[in-house]
C-alpha cells in the first residue's frame, strides 16, 4: 500500500490545505509588482477599485447562488471582510509605490503574529509553543531579507503595518465564515463589498482632490494590467479560502512567509532588485520555518 493511500482523511485535508496556501503565497506578489508598475500613472485607490471590480465581474455567474446562500446575520461580517481586504490591498499598493516590493512585504510580515493573536483570542484556537517559535523564526528570516529601517522609510513603513493588521482581521474572519460558505460565495461577497467601499472612497477622493483616491483616465494597457490584478487576486484568495476551510489559521500563518520568495523573484526580474547573500539566508530561514510547521502538523495528525 502506498504512503498516499495510508493517509487519513484529516491528514489528506491538511496536505491539500497547505498546498493551496503555498500556491497562493507564491502567486500574490505578482499583484504588488503590477501595482508598482502602474504607480507612475494610476493612483493606488483606483488600482484597488479595479482589483475588486474585475473580481466581481468574473464571479457574476455565481451571483444568485452566492446571495441565496448568504444568511442575513452574515451580511455585516461579509461587508467587514470586504472592507478590511480593501484596506489591506490599498495600503500595500500605496507602500510599493514608494518602497521596494521586498521591503514592503518584509514589514508586512508582522501579520502572522497578529493573525495568531486574533485566532487565539477570538476564534478559540490552540497554538503550541513550537508553532509560536516557528512563527518567530520566520519573522526573523523576513527581517534578514531587507532589514527595513524607520530611518530609511520613515512613516511610509506604517503602510505595510496597517496592511498587515487589516489582512490579519480579514483572514481570521475568513476562517470563521469558511466553515459556513464555499470559496466562490465568500469571494463574491467580499469582492462586492470591497467594490462598494472603494467606489465610495473614489467618489470622495475625486471631490476633495486627494491624490491616492483621485481617479484618472487610464490607458488601455493600464486597464489590461488592472484586469490582471483582479484575476490574480481572485485566484489567490480562492486558494487561501480553500486552505482555511481545511486547516487552522495558526497552522497556515507561518506559510505566509513564503510570499517573500515571490516578492524577491518579481523584484529581481522586473525592477533589478538583486538579492544580497543576507537575503538568501533570510529566505532559507523562512523556508525552514514553514517546513518545520508542516512537519509538526503532520506529527499532530498522526
Amino acid at each position: 500500500m502506498s504512503n498516499a493511500s495510508r493517509l487519513s482523511g484529516p491528514q489528506r485535508d491538511t496536505n491539500i490545505g497547505i498546498a493551496f496556501m503555498v500556491i497562493a503565497m507564491l502567486l500574490m506578489p505578482g499583484i504588488d509588482a503590477i501595482a508598482k508598475h502602474l504607480s507612475t500613472t494610476v493612483p493606488a485607490g483606483q488600482v484597488t477599485w479595479a482589483r475588486f471590480a474585475f473580481q466581481t465581474i468574473v464571479l457574476l455567474p455565481f451571483l444568485w447562488r452566492s446571495i441565496g446562500r448568504l444568511a442575513a446575520q452574515d451580511i455585516l461580517p461579509q461587508c467587514i471582510r470586504g472592507i478590511t481586504l480593501a484596506l489591506a490591498t490599498m495600503f500595500i499598493f500605496a507602500a510599493v509605490q514608494v518602497m521596494p516590493i521586498a521591503d514592503a512585504i518584509a514589514i508586512f510580515f508582522v501579520q502572522p503574529f497578529m493573525l495568531v493573536l486574533i485566532s487565539v483570542v477570538f476564534l478559540g484556537e490552540t497554538i503550541g509553543w513550537r508553532r509560536y517559535v516557528a512563527i518567530f523564526v520566520g519573522f526573523i528570516g523576513a527581517m534578514l531579507v531587507v532589514q527595513p529601517s524607520w530611518l530609511v522609510f520613515g512613516w511610509t513603513a506604517t503602510l505595510p503595518l496597517l496592511a498587515a493588521l487589516s489582512f490579519a482581521i480579514y483572514l481570521a474572519m475568513t476562517r470563521r465564515q469558511s466553515q459556513k460558505y464555499g470559496p466562490f460565495a465568500l469571494q463574491f461577497s467580499v469582492g462586492l463589498s470591497g467594490l462598494g467601499f472603494m467606489s465610495l472612497s473614489l467618489l470622495i477622493g475625486d471631490y476633495v482632490g486627494f491624490q491616492p483616491f483621485d481617479p484618472v483616465w487610464a490607458s488601455y494597457s493600464a486597464w489590461l494590467w488592472m484586469a490582471l490584478v483582479g484575476v490574480i487576486s481572485l485566484l489567490g484568495h480562492l486558494a487561501i479560502t480553500a486552505a482555511f476551510q481545511r486547516v487552522a489559521a495558526g497552522v497556515l500563518a507561518p506559510l505566509s512567509y513564503l510570499e517573500i520568495i515571490g516578492a524577491t523573484v518579481f523584484g529581481l526580474i522586473f525592477f533589478d532588485d538583486f538579492p544580497s547573500p543576507l537575503t538568501g539566508l533570510g529566505v532559507l530561514v523562512i523556508i525552514s520555518s514553514g517546513l518545520y510547521i508542516i512537519h509538526r502538523e503532520g506529527r499532530a495528525k498522526q
